[in-house]
């Protein structure tokens, strides 16, 4: 019989990898905490509407990449490609927002039917922060900070924050217009896919990755040309903001972000490490997303980092340990079923116990507890059962002492 494999861009995390992201989300929980971010969870599954009219028909995203399907009641689901739309559903069908601003995270999986690469599968993880009803520019000096300190806090250097505005809606529609009547002169030395864009999403072209275009853009009309008075004022003050908290930026007036809801601030963290998939952190703001999708017009941002290219630039040395204190060592019928009982104690002591269940003899038990870098071995054979105690061998030293089973949590040792 053949042997069933995970579908393509759909990877299993094994236990030594799942401790890995258990440390980063651990991390990543108590950054969230100091900032009072509360966490916020939503479905894998949402109406494939949410995301057409929240990430914008005309992108890739919602064009190529979608996991869409109608179910049996004849609705059209998608699984959630990212998480912007599916956090600000959740605060407009909940009534968040009339409870005042909301900051948020959340952390999860979500799917695009992409070719898989390094640092991107077809089911990806990421951690957001969504900050709902913050208008001032300082908020999005704020975000950034925040996510600027949690890559600080994995231990993340050599990065580099690229920064952008793009203006209001009617400074890109203004920027559009000019921007299309440039291209169209020249669009026979576009790239394919810049082509299509040119009709469904122009703003796209200018984050195309094929050198030919990107050499062709160098002259092409500049965005921040395009920005009114209030947006350059807008963008001056976030600047200052962030060389206020001594963080480094360099200014990119080609950074546009892929996706339809982006307005005023846009930003890009990146590393040399990753190669073409350079982002690890992405974001901007999003003032008409929530009246998009019938809420009240709100003034919001927020970012996504992509769990996958954080665990290839945080390598194989991180992680929380999975090291136990103590190997519970048995021999005999009476000292088996009592050594399952002593192991839950001492798991209720707050202790990290693994309990040897392979019957084999003290020897061979022992030493599997030494090899598992344990700092106790508890030995439990029928005497020390009948007698109501257990040795406790310290793995360092190899000395032992005798403890009472009626007093082991009194005498369990501190250290």
């Amino acid at each position: 019989m053949e042997q069933l494999q995970t579908l393509r861009g759909m990877v299993d995390l094994l236990p030594e990898a799942t401790a890995r992201w258990q440390w980063l989300e651990a991390t990543a929980r108590n950054h969230f905490r100091r900032a009072c971010v509360s966490e916020i969870r939503t479905p894998l599954l949402e109406a494939t509407e949410l995301f057409a009219r929240g990430i914008g028909e005309g992108t890739d995203v919602v064009g190529k990449e979608m996991y869409s399907f109608s179910d049996r009641g004849d609705r059209f689901c998608t699984l959630r490609p990212e998480g912007t739309a599916s956090v600000v559903r959740a605060a407009i069908q909940h009534g968040l927002l009339s409870q005042g601003p909301q900051k948020l995270w959340y952390s999860g999986a979500m799917f695009r039917y992409e070719r898989p690469q390094g640092g991107r599968q077809r089911q990806f993880h990421q951690i957001g922060l969504e900050c709902l009803g913050f208008s001032d520019p300082r908020s999005d000096v704020e975000a950034i900070a925040i996510a600027w300190d949690l890559l600080d806090a994995l231990g993340l250097g050599q990065l580099q924050l690229e920064l952008n505005s793009l203006g209001s809606r009617e400074d890109r529609q203004a920027y559009r217009s000019a921007l299309v009547g440039w291209l169209e002169q020249r669009q026979d030395q576009l790239d394919p896919d810049s082509q299509q864009r040119l009709s469904t999403n122009p703003l796209r072209i200018l984050d195309s990755k094929n050198p030919q275009t990107q050499e062709l853009l160098q002259e092409a009309p500049n965005l921040e040309q395009a920005l009114s008075e209030d947006s350059r004022n807008r963008y001056e003050q976030v600047k200052s903001g962030l060389s206020a908290l001594g963080i480094p930026f360099v200014c990119n007036p080609r950074l546009v972000r892929g996706l339809d809801y982006y307005g005023h601030t846009a930003f890009e963290i990146t590393s040399d490490a990753l190669g073409a998939q350079a982002t690890v952190c992405g974001g901007g703001r999003y003032d008409g997303l929530v009246e998009q999708l019938g809420g009240p017009a709100t003034g919001c941002i927020g970012w996504a980092m992509g769990l996958e290219r954080l665990m290839l630039l945080l390598g194989e040395g991180i992680g929380l340990s999975n090291t136990p204190n103590a190997v519970v060592v048995s021999q005999g019928k009476t000292a088996e079923a009592l050594a399952v009982q002593v192991a839950r104690r001492l798991r209720k002591m707050n202790q990290s116990v693994e309990l040897d269940l392979s019957g084999s003899g003290f020897g061979k038990q022992l030493k599997r507890a030494g090899k598992s870098g344990a700092r106790w071995a508890v030995l439990i054979g029928e005497e020390e059962a009948e007698r109501g105690v257990l040795q406790l061998k310290d793995l360092q030293n190899g000395e032992s002492q005798a403890l009472n089973l009626e007093t082991l949590e009194k005498d369990w040792p501190s250290s």
